[in-house]
């Protein structure tokens, strides 16, 4: 089982290894690096370096916020620092968030059941708590519901007045979609169970952890959503094997629960986006801007047997290295690009593309002078579940704007086809840091080496399954495109023939109609 560091001194070690190590072979002109007729120097060595690092268990999944996505976020700094790159936001790399993070309270928590004169109490360390008011219920009685083959409101009784609820549940998914739509589930059966008189609602989770029990962020910038249907409705979810086994042998007989939830507690939190600037070279042009992206941040950890740390490598922390390797290699071209190449590592995608909407809010530089931005999302794995895409990289929206063909171009200079995926390109549109930016008017899309892979959200993805050399190969692809868009006298354009662009196209209409 793999365990969290709990040592500030071999942290802080780890990170001035991790550091030396990843930028022990830059500059080197090997066969996985080097300057060619193709692009600027790409080393796989490097890539390598820096993902070992920071998919390592010593940064603990990357969880938006954790101590793991700060230590990230510092070595972001540092790398950007190595390169040269200009620190835009008062002297500093960091674009600061300051949030909040709602808790469950948990001083003052209790839960006992009891059935045939035996009382079962459950530890907090067990329970995820409830988001809302304080409540209280004492001695009420249990419905048993079974649902073991899916959360259904059919298999409520008709008369709950009064009485808890109590029902088996799956472990809410990783995957944000899949997420939503569990929980969408939860709520719709919450609202049946209220509307019936129902008091309280226990979730049995067999296993996984807890819902509800690591907190919600919250931008205070943005009113928290309404409370869902059945919000209302004291909520708890228990991963416990004695009350799994009570739940399977509890329907016969008569059983009692009291209950005791504090209110929600609040803390403040500090998110950064990491931001470097390499400066254009042209007097005029250089006061537009192109973007390159990724998310720095995962989904951090989970509890339960076997490997508990979700590293990812390839989401994103293949794209997020693929950021400091374009970096280093555009600050060492002999000629600048002639626009300003704008480097980004986003907190929180995982969240909600928090760090990218953060950034739309807040732009660093003018967003009617950012003319295009290239985000970077799994390029590092080619073990695509559709088959091996070695020299094959996939675009989000390719026939929306022009960045589709421009990146094509660079992609033949480098060996690698950048193409429109018949379904991924439109589907995944929506689902990277590209989408922020796009929603604002700025032609933006994602890079994708495999759109579904093993492992992808598991603990499974780690730094030793990518292909460091065909990474090399796409990362390569970008700088080449990068510098055609730098270069360029005319800024990209959104498609004006192509109705799924339509309203990024009116957007950047409005953008411009602002210069």
């Amino acid at each position: 089982m793999r365990t969290r560091g709990d040592s500030r001194r071999v942290f802080l070690c780890g990170v001035a290894a991790a550091a030396l190590l990843a930028g022990s072979s830059l500059g080197s002109a090997t066969a996985g690096g080097g300057r060619s007729a193709a692009g600027p120097d790409v080393s796989e060595d490097s890539l390598r370096g820096h993902l070992s690092f920071l998919a390592s268990d010593l940064l603990e999944g990357r969880d938006t916020p954790s101590r793991g996505l700060d230590l990230a976020a510092e070595y972001l700094a540092a790398q950007f620092r190595r390169a040269g790159l200009e620190a835009p936001i008062e002297g500093g790399y960091f674009q600061i968030a300051n949030w909040k993070m709602q808790e469950p309270g948990r001083e003052g928590f209790s839960l006992s059941i009891t059935t045939g004169g035996k009382s079962t109490r459950v530890g907090v360390e067990h329970v995820g708590l409830g988001s809302g008011p304080a409540a209280s219920v004492e001695n009420a009685p249990a419905a048993i519901v079974n649902t073991r083959q899916g959360l259904d409101v059919a298999q409520l009784p008709e008369e709950l007045k009064d009485r808890v609820v109590v029902a088996e549940a799956a472990p809410v998914p990783a995957d944000r979609t899949e997420r939503f739509q569990a929980i969408r589930r939860r709520q719709e059966f919450a609202a049946a169970a209220q509307k019936k008189g129902a008091v309280g609602l226990i979730f049995v989770q067999r296993s996984g952890v807890p819902l509800r029990g690591v907190g919600r962020l919250v931008n205070p910038e943005s009113p928290p959503p309404p409370a869902p249907t059945g919000g209302g409705l004291p909520q708890l979810t228990v991963v416990d094997p004695e009350l799994n086994a009570w739940y399977d042998e509890a329907a016969a007989q008569e059983s009692r629960i009291s209950f005791s939830l504090p209110a929600t507690a609040e803390r403040p939190v500090v998110l950064k986006n990491v931001v470097g600037v390499l400066r254009g070279s042209d007097p005029v042009l250089k006061n537009s801007y192109v973007m390159v992206s990724a998310h720095y941040d995962h989904v951090g950890m989970r509890e339960g047997a076997g490997d508990q740390i979700y590293n990812g490598a390839n989401d994103d922390g293949s794209g997020t290295v693929g950021v400091i390797e374009l970096a280093s290699a555009l600050s060492r071209l002999p000629a600048r690009p002639k626009r300003t190449i704008v480097f980004v590592a986003f907190f929180g995608e995982e969240k909600g593309l928090l760090g990218s909407r953060w950034y739309g809010a807040h732009p660093v530089f003018p967003l009617k002078d950012t003319v295009a931005q290239v985000n970077l999302e799994q390029i590092g794995r080619t073990d695509s579940s559709e088959g091996p895409q070695v020299n094959r990289a996939g675009l989000t929206g390719y026939d929306y704007s022009e960045v589709g063909k421009i990146l094509s171009e660079a992609g033949q200079a480098t060996g690698v086809t950048v193409y429109h995926h018949p379904m991924n390109s439109d589907a995944f549109f929506n689902r990277s840091d590209n989408a922020s930016l796009a929603e604002v008017g700025i032609p933006a899309h994602t890079l994708c080496t495999a759109f579904v892979y093993p492992d992808y959200h598991q603990p499974g993805d780690h730094w030793e399954k990518i292909d460091y050399a065909n990474m090399a190969r796409v990362v390569r692809t970008v700088a080449r495109g990068l510098e055609i868009l730098g270069n360029r006298p005319e800024a990209p354009a959104w498609s004006e023939t192509n109705p799924r662009a339509s309203r990024y196209l009116a957007a950047w209409k409005k953008l411009r109609a602002a210069q």
